[in-house]
């Protein structure tokens, strides 16, 4: 009778918990399957609006938009072929069983609502965040999302995206997030351009340009492209999306701003003064500093990843001639040096605790202690190994990585890839420490001069001169050694 009593009271407890059981089976998702939602994306002719269909792989709760002020530009959201579905902000409920939703986007109001006064655009190009227009599912470990673009005659469309087999049909899953990804419509001029075993993926939007300008903005990127791949011999990453905006009558850089985009894939965006001459370009760090950002993961902590590029920046214009030795060297303490000077002295670990943080620390503390454990690595490997020569190896195991990083996992990871173990001591002995290193007794060892004005003295009978000469010289003994 007791045994009876528990059965009983087993299946009124199942039968209590079928619905709850019914709703899971519904909506959770086939675990251990890739799964591929597509979105179908019909592109106006005159790039005022987008028309959306988008195809579940699973049935899901719910699909948002990233930003909440940009969903008033969405309507018309529909199942496919039948009723209208509400959308409450920037999300959507997807009804019970559902697996086609449409919808629409305003482009052209929502670009005249956030245009930006100092970048225009021709009226036959169009800039706009995919996150202001995709309903998303939750992305699990497992899922894609694949975007196929419908376009007008003589259009282009370009993303950050990983391009497929399927012309204007693009990639992407789970990946770090440092901004929104950059969708590009219209007539512009999409170069493909061969650097390194990459391919760069070229949006140029100047729409007064010739063949002369077109042909000058592209042997920068090159160069620029160049100076980086020359760390290991390759491009740290196979198709970046790379668009140049023009900014005309810059006064001082001719590329006044630019940034790493990672969102869905790997993108760099630069505004640029296209009027500019070629030597201006090539003499200007900005591109280099950009894409030596891609030599790193997404790295949470910016005192590495904003320290590490501001360091290649210097080291690969020297090496690349567009700075002499001793301009490379100079530019290099000159920073750092504006690191010491912040008041109060904070740490490493403090440039990432929120809030208006001194952008000299930021950009230069890490550059510091890059300098000390690329010199080390060297001096304890007897040349065999270096900073580049780790990197190469963080490219081959990781990258492009569908993850943020921290300094603390980038570092161990480093020594993990080194025989000779130099970044996880740096780290504990530097990262919550007040201030920069101090650079005194490395400057004496590899023969570096500092005058009071800043000038620098590069002196060749100093002990590890050769290594000096190695970090910012043209030729580079350690690149011959294979990367693994």
């Amino acid at each position: 009778m007791h045994s009876n009593l528990t059965d009983t009271r087993l299946e009124w407890r199942l039968l209590k918990s079928l619905p709850a059981l019914l709703a899971l089976a519904v909506f959770a998702p086939f675990q251990g399957q890739a799964q591929t939602h597509h979105y179908h994306v019909d592109v106006d002719e005159d790039l005022s609006a987008l028309t959306i269909k988008v195809e579940l792989a699973d049935r899901v709760r719910t699909l948002k938009t990233r930003h909440a002020q940009t969903a008033k530009y969405i309507s018309q959201t529909r199942v496919c072929g039948a009723g209208p579905v509400e959308r409450r902000g920037r999300r959507l409920d997807v009804p019970v069983g559902v697996r086609c939703i449409s919808y629409r986007y305003d482009l052209a109001r929502a670009a005249a609502e956030n245009s930006s006064p100092w970048v225009r655009l021709a009226g036959n190009n169009h800039m706009s965040s995919s996150s202001d227009w995709l309903l998303l599912p939750p992305l699990l470990a497992k899922a894609e999302i694949e975007v196929a673009f419908s376009l007008a005659k003589g259009q282009r469309v370009s993303t950050p995206w990983k391009p497929t087999n399927v012309a204007n049909t693009f990639r992407f899953g789970q990946s770090p997030r440092s901004s929104d990804a950059q969708i590009v419509f219209g007539t512009f001029l999409l170069e493909e351009v061969p650097v390194a075993g990459s391919t760069l993926r070229v949006v140029l939007l100047d729409d007064n340009g010739g063949q002369v300008e077109r042909d000058k903005l592209l042997d920068w990127l090159k160069q620029s492209a160049k100076n980086v791949a020359s760390a290991y011999g390759s491009f740290p990453h196979p198709n970046p999306q790379i668009i140049v905006v023009p900014v005309r009558g810059s006064r001082n850089s001719p590329v006044p701003f630019g940034r790493v985009i990672r969102d869905g894939g790997e993108a760099v965006q630069f505004f640029a003064d296209p009027d500019r001459r070629l030597a201006d370009f090539n003499k200007d760090w900005t591109a280099t500093h950009e894409f030596a950002h891609l030599l790193l993961p997404h790295v949470k902590d910016r005192w590495v990843s904003e320290g590490f590029a501001s360091y290649y920046q210097n080291v690969l214009m020297a090496r690349s001639g567009n700075y002499s030795e001793s301009l490379g060297w100079r530019k290099l303490h000159a920073g750092i040096e504006r690191a010491r000077d912040v008041r109060p002295k904070i740490s490493p670990r403090d440039t990432s605790s929120g809030g208006r943080q001194p952008r000299m620390m930021v950009y230069w503390v890490g550059a510091a202690i890059a300098l000390l454990g690329d010199v080390q690595q060297r001096q304890q490997s007897g040349g065999s190994e270096s900073l580049e020569v780790v990197l190469g190896r963080l490219r081959d195991c990781c990258l492009p990585s569908d993850r943020s990083w921290t300094a603390l996992e980038l570092f161990s990871k480093f020594d993990e890839l080194s025989e000779h173990k130099v970044w996880l001591p740096l780290y504990r002995r530097f990262a919550s420490s007040p201030g920069v290193p101090n650079l005194e007794t490395l400057y004496e060892q590899l023969g570096i001069q500092v005058a009071r004005d800043g000038s620098i003295t590069l002196n060749d009978n100093a002990p590890q001169a050769y290594l000096r000469r190695q970090l910012m010289g043209p030729s580079l003994p350690v690149n011959a050694v294979s990367v693994k």
